[in-house]
């Protein structure tokens, strides 16, 4: 299985930054964990879109797959309360 490459755009850099340290550790993780399984266990594709999300705790990340050339892409880093706008 080819690894896919993962991108962050710089809305979601600057988002990520923002995050409590604990919260930033357990979410790199998670993000970099993506390039060998970028549908792991536990994600979930949004409803009428083509972007999944990908749970930490209160936090989430959402991000799109392009399986054709292999990319990852991180759009938005946030709370709950606050990733879904």
């Amino acid at each position: 299985m080819d690894k896919y490459s993962v991108e962050i755009v710089p809305k979601a850099e600057k988002e990520f930054l923002k995050l409590p340290e604990s919260v930033r550790m357990r979410i790199r993780k998670q993000i970099l964990s993506l390039e060998n399984n970028p549908r792991p266990f536990g994600c979930k594709k949004l409803k009428e879109t083509e972007y999944y999300r990908l749970r930490s705790g209160d936090y989430r990340a959402i991000y799109s797959i392009d399986d054709n050339s292999k990319i990852v892409k991180v759009l938005s880093i946030a709370h709950r309360k606050e990733v879904y706008r």
